[in-house]
């Protein structure tokens, strides 16, 4: 029986816009720190505490720099970490619905997140925030989910209702 091979389908990150209102926010914050430091007559040394943002800012540029998504023919994986890379899968096919939401502040930019929620108990909810193009990634990935699944005669199902308890057999054991 010969295998397939896996290929990539998208490979992509957020937008650095996602970080834009707590790097504005480090920035007064460090900019405010030097201010009262050097216009008053406080030790220079107090001016190194402005560096506590600034490393803040730093860890979340990286941290969005280093989250990479990527979908295959098969799955869906996530590398994120800055120190330690984890690696997070979710196999294509369990894969329950996908959303794509369009915020004002992500238009402006030509943005759009794209929401996956999944059967998968380890990542039921997967959000790539803020990519450009979502519209087509979006449709790529519900295409490649029921090509996934006739491929391999899957079909998710949801059972919503009453209890177990609550269920009545009729006929013989």
């Amino acid at each position: 029986m010969p295998t397939e091979e896996e290929n990539v389908v998208w490979k992509g990150r957020s937008h650095q816009i996602v970080n834009f209102w707590p790097l504005v926010i480090a920035l007064l914050v460090t900019l405010a720190i030097l201010w009262v430091t050097f216009g008053t007559d406080l030790p220079a040394w107090v001016a190194l505490l402005a560096l506590v943002p600034f490393f803040y800012a730093a860890w979340l540029y990286l941290g969005t720099k280093l989250m990479v998504y990527e979908f295959t023919s098969e799955r869906m994986r996530i590398y994120e970490g800055i120190l330690n890379q984890e690696i997070n899968e979710v196999e294509l096919y369990r894969v329950k619905d996908t959303r794509l939401e369009k915020p004002f502040w992500l238009r402006v930019f030509g943005l759009s997140n794209i929401v996956l929620t999944t059967s998968d108990r380890s990542l039921p909810t997967i959000e790539i925030r803020a990519v450009r193009n979502g519209i087509e990634i979006r449709e790529k990935l519900r295409k490649q989910v029921e090509l996934l699944r006739d491929k391999k005669r899957v079909r998710e199902v949801d059972f919503e209702g009453g209890d177990s308890d609550d269920m009545e057999f009729e006929g013989e054991l």
